[in-house]
């Protein structure tokens, strides 16, 4: 039994459709459960529907609609003139217009998870549809009733008994009929609210479903050949690598490589399921895999780059030392605001720490520190992550650069630049 997942770009318009289709095709015989996710850049869109709708810009039913649109254009070029997959994709859509006629909930992250996921439920209509005129017997299949989680929207911590009891009794007897698609990202409360897994969370979904049902592997296709040491659009020079360990793409996926979601190696590591990264263009690229074992050597070093961060320094309001009380602390307040830590330093007088973060979240996070800390904090910043660097590849990388912070170990280091 195999898993694939296929990421937006993979299914941005038809073509990218018909080429999943024969993706599939290949593989006819086997066992096949397919994640997909929102097709191209819809679940930017989505996300600025969701900030209009929140803060009742005028402009809400503007987005949506081009959002619409958007879908049945692809929907027009792979059936035509279809009124079965139009009655599904407007019935995706409808909830999103019930809810936008309502005074929005007070609770961002929960109106983000309720409108956000629609990107997924569309495209898996449309991407089941088409296996089904292609000639491949394919099943729909609502994640939310699979994928169980608690309340914590736009991060949904997943119960993983739970899930895993009623996809082992309900999914082989589907595997065995033909292809199964279901949405990746995507969870369900015991409320029947639905929930989010992060950014880049469709990795994680594949994994869950992997896991639980014992696949051979799993493979997600992307617009690239496999693993490459560092982002194409930033650098010329990248490699790829041909195998990894489960331990370097964790590490690699928690400092920010955006080609894996960071959740999605633990469960395959404990399962022992081997998990591919090939290229969605060149079915016969050899892409790259990722287990227990390798023999890869780094001739490069890895290189993450994360945008948009904020460095912020905290310190006592009576200019005692930061002790380990304070700590305690300052890291409750970031888990209650749910900011992730990229990056720490503690001095004798300060905790300073670099973090991505919604806009949202840091206005909460800010309120809070600001009743018993005195803080400082500059936003906009890059953080740089080198992975098997060398001193001279690490100065030659940040030399036209502002340095505020860094941070190196044997293995690893970071800086964080204006």
């Amino acid at each position: 039994m195999l898993v694939y997942k296929f990421g937006g770009a993979s299914v941005k318009d038809a073509k990218g459709v018909i080429n999943l289709a024969n993706i599939v095709k290949r593989n006819e015989g086997q066992q096949l459960l397919i994640v997909v996710s929102a097709m191209g850049k819809t679940t930017n869109a989505l996300e600025k529907l969701t900030k209009a709708y929140f803060n009742q810009d005028g402009d809400i039913h503007d987005i949506f609609e081009d959002i619409k649109q958007y879908h049945y254009k692809i929907a027009q070029d792979l059936f035509g003139r279809n009124d079965d997959i139009l009655i599904d994709l407007n019935n995706t859509f409808v909830e999103i217009d019930w809810m936008l006629e309502d005074d929005p909930h007070d609770d961002f992250d929960f109106i983000y998870d309720q409108i956000v996921s629609i990107g997924e439920l569309a495209a898996t209509r449309i991407v089941n549809a088409y296996l089904n005129h292609f000639g491949i017997n394919s099943t729909w299949l609502d994640v939310r009733g699979y994928i169980h989680t608690d309340n914590s929207y736009r991060e949904g911590v997943v119960d993983m008994d739970k899930s895993c009891a009623i996809i082992q009794k309900e999914i082989p007897a589907m595997l065995q009929k033909g292809v199964v698609v279901t949405q990746g990202f995507l969870g369900g409360t015991s409320e029947n609210f639905t929930t989010t897994l992060g950014r880049e969370g469709s990795d994680y979904t594949a994994a869950i479903f992997a896991a639980c049902l014992g696949a051979k592997s799993v493979t997600t296709w992307k617009d690239v050949p496999g693993i490459l040491n560092a982002d194409p659009k930033l650098f010329s020079d990248t490699v790829k690598f041909d195998e990894l360990t489960y331990n370097e793409a964790i590490e690699m996926t928690y400092y920010g490589a955006s080609v894996i979601h960071p959740k999605t190696i633990k469960p395959l590591q404990n399962a022992g399921i081997p998990l591919w990264v090939k290229p969605f263009n060149d079915a016969n690229g050899t892409g790259t895999i990722i287990k227990e074992k390798s023999d890869q050597k780094f001739t490069k070093p890895v290189i993450i780059v994360k945008s948009g961060q904020t460095l912020l320094s905290v310190s006592t309001k009576d200019y005692s030392f930061i002790s380990e009380d304070h700590l305690s602390d300052i890291f409750r307040l970031f888990a209650k605001n749910h900011v992730h830590i990229n990056m720490m330093q503690t001095s004798a007088l300060s905790f300073t720490v670099c973090f991505n973060v919604y806009d949202e979240r840091l206005a909460k996070l800010l309120a809070d520190m600001k009743q018993n800390y005195r803080i400082k904090y500059n936003s906009g910043l890059t953080l740089y992550t080198m992975r098997h660097y060398q001193q001279s590849t690490l100065r030659d990388l940040v030399s036209d650069k502002t340095v505020l912070l860094e941070q190196t170990s044997r293995n690893t280091a970071q800086v964080v630049v204006r």
